[in-house]
């Protein structure tokens, strides 16, 4: 095979590869320019909430997130909280346990959300009997009438999994305003583009609100750190519909530094890895039971990852005129295409003072996620472990 074949074969199959990624992407973008909840009718009935906040390390921000929830204007004899306070201070812990909530205090060799949930599933009192379960994530600030908001969208969806609109609460850095541009697209996508188009919601990593009897039998399954990733495909095999609500609003806080958002997508990167490898055998019996939303997901789950994506459009694009240039239009034009998906999705406010910054931090970011999410391919389960859980 002569020399010119091979770059033919390498160009077509990789360009064939991420322009299928940016297809989807484009369709469910389109589809996400319009709402499916416009409106959400105040419920008759009450139910009952347990809100629970994992809190690892998170001594600086776990009480705002507390005293959010306790400001709520729904009544406070139908919800309770429960922290579970992985390796906080001990300053921390006396803190939280001055106000009217749960104070759980695990010491877990090695850290993760879902060992989090599910100790603080097996240590709620057996007399307390809730509808559904909120979680959380310390740091994240949500308005006053959110459980109301949560309350009056669990009745119209008549659903056991709800997912709300999360977005930043800081863009002050480069790094934090890229990872609240990032959240945003991920909506736009994944969240409002599916319900609109009658699929399921992705979830995320707060603002989830489950059924709590599906919530307690379920949660004891998940075994890995990507806990959303697993809920998603138990939710999907039990044939249970995901809504995501745009306007019930959750303010998390983003990571600053370029470190931490690299860390986070290298362990975003593992859990979507290990979430396609236990459940891609399951694709057969959905295309033959026609179930789409299942399709999707699992298709969804072979996507390449966006920073990777436009790294490899990057690279091919400066790569391929030095090589035969005609080769590299259809990069060119791929690319402007992408920047131009990604400008739909993203939310006029997201365009402020820092959006130069980002912009022009964005490919050396990219570079540096590829080089994390290559160690997670080569199995480099020493750096896989040690960022589990921040």
């Amino acid at each position: 095979m002569d020399f010119w074949r091979i770059i033919y074969i390498i160009d077509w199959s990789l360009f064939g590869i991420v322009a299928l990624t940016v297809l989807y992407m484009a369709v469910f973008t389109i589809a996400g320019m319009f709402s499916s909840h416009p409106n959400i009718p105040k419920a008759n009935h009450q139910n009952r909430f347990i809100v629970l906040i994992p809190a690892y390390k998170a001594d600086k921000v776990v009480m705002e997130t507390v005293m959010a929830v306790l400001g709520q204007s729904y009544p406070q004899r139908l919800f309770d909280i429960t922290v579970i306070s992985d390796h906080e201070d001990e300053m921390t812990n006396f803190r939280l346990a001055q106000n009217p909530i749960t104070l759980l205090t695990p010491n877990f060799n090695h850290s993760s959300k879902a060992l989090a949930l599910q100790y603080a599933i097996k240590n709620l009192p057996q007399f307390k009997i809730y509808d559904i379960v909120v979680i959380l994530d310390a740091g994240t600030i949500v308005d006053q009438d959110f459980l109301q908001q949560m309350n009056d969208a669990y009745e119209v969806s008549g659903t056991k999994a709800i997912q709300a609109h999360r977005l930043s609460k800081n863009r002050d850095t480069a790094i934090a305003h890229m990872d609240a541009v990032f959240e945003e697209i991920n909506n736009t996508i994944f969240r409002r583009g599916h319900i609109t188009i009658g699929l399921s919601s992705a979830l995320s990593g707060s603002g989830n609100a489950f059924d709590f009897k599906w919530f307690k039998e379920n949660i004891e399954k998940i075994t890995t750190t990507g806990y959303d990733k697993e809920l998603e495909a138990l939710l999907m095999r039990q044939h249970i519909f995901i809504d995501y609500f745009d306007d019930i609003l959750v303010y998390d806080e983003k990571t600053r530094e370029s470190k931490e958002f690299n860390d986070q997508r290298t362990r975003w990167a593992s859990s979507q890895l290990h979430a396609i490898l236990r459940n891609i055998h399951h694709l057969p019996m959905a295309i033959i039971n026609r179930y789409y939303a299942w399709i999707d997901k699992l298709l969804q789950w072979l996507l390449i990852p966006r920073t990777i994506m436009m790294a490899v459009i990057a690279f091919m694009s400066v790569l391929m005129p030095l090589i035969y240039f005609t080769l590299a239009i259809k990069w060119w034009g791929l690319f402007a295409f992408v920047l131009f998906i990604f400008a739909l999705a993203t939310p006029d406010y997201l365009v402020d003072k820092n959006w130069n910054k980002s912009f022009t931090k964005a490919p050396l970011i990219m570079l540096s996620s590829v080089f994390n999410t290559a160690k997670i391919v080569k199995g480099d389960k020493q750096y896989v472990n040690k960022n589990k859980k921040k």
